[in-house]
């Protein structure tokens, strides 16, 4: 399934003049449409529109900063693609801008190709994601993909859409290791993930088993064997991980 640039919305939300025109320009000349938020609470409140596709979100923002605007608009919206596109980039960062959401975290400065290529990857893997329900059942876990909810026992689970599609994608893959490159390629949609931080996987794993797992530091759902990838277990009695 292919996107059409022309159909899809982003939401710029960056303070600084000069690289948010130098944003609107490059993303319109590629045929998207757009529109600027300078400031968290002008930003916030137009992503809760519904109306775009994709934001690109800026942390450093004048009034509501960056991770409680993508908070925010996951407590909302789970479905649409937050990058974060920050000069912020160290570990702790990174790793909240996951937790709080985005689907992914971009460092300033960047250049053009490798933004314009991580736009599509997300919005391509958006137009992929199957339309048929989908639900996993393993052990006392239940998700219903499709809802972006499930439980564990007796307690509710929410996920945002990153979270879903990497469940979705290693319980389609279930009792086989899937390396990091294969869910860079599959799930995230980098063609050369060379370039790519592979935090963003572990990042996005360990949220996962905080989720998932009765013991997160002791999954045995969601292993690791070391040197090969994750592996998704259909039940949850077998505990050897690496």
């Amino acid at each position: 399934m292919n996107f059409n640039p022309a159909d899809t919305n982003i939401l710029i939300i960056e303070d600084e003049i000069a690289i948010a025109e130098g944003l609107v320009d490059l993303c319109e000349l590629n045929g998207y449409k757009v529109k600027h938020a300078a400031d968290g609470e002008t930003g916030l409140a137009e992503a809760l529109t519904g109306a775009y596709g994709l934001i690109l979100l800026d942390l450093m923002l004048p009034g509501i900063d960056g991770f409680t605007v993508c908070d925010k608009i996951r407590e909302q919206d789970k479905s649409v693609p937050i990058i974060i596109l920050s000069a912020k980039n160290s570990d702790e960062d990174i790793i909240n801008g996951l937790k709080y959401g985005a689907d992914d975290y971009i460092s300033k400065p960047f250049s053009v190709p490798m933004l314009l290529a991580r736009i599509e990857a997300v919005l391509r893997r958006s137009t992929q994601m199957m339309e048929s329900e989908g639900r996993m059942v393993a052990g006392h876990l239940k998700v219903n993909f499709r809802e972006y909810a499930g439980t564990r026992g007796k307690e509710e689970l929410s996920f945002t859409r990153k979270e879903i599609e990497i469940l979705e994608y290693l319980w389609n893959n279930r009792d086989r290791a899937v390396p990091r490159a294969e869910l860079l390629k599959k799930v995230w949609g980098y063609e050369n993930v060379e370039s790519v931080d592979t935090r963003t996987v572990d990042i996005h794993i360990t949220k996962l088993r905080k989720k998932i797992e009765d013991e997160p530091s002791h999954p045995k759902l969601l292993v690791t064997f070391r040197g090969e990838g994750y592996q998704m277990r259909s039940s949850p009695e077998c505990e050897k991980s690496t």
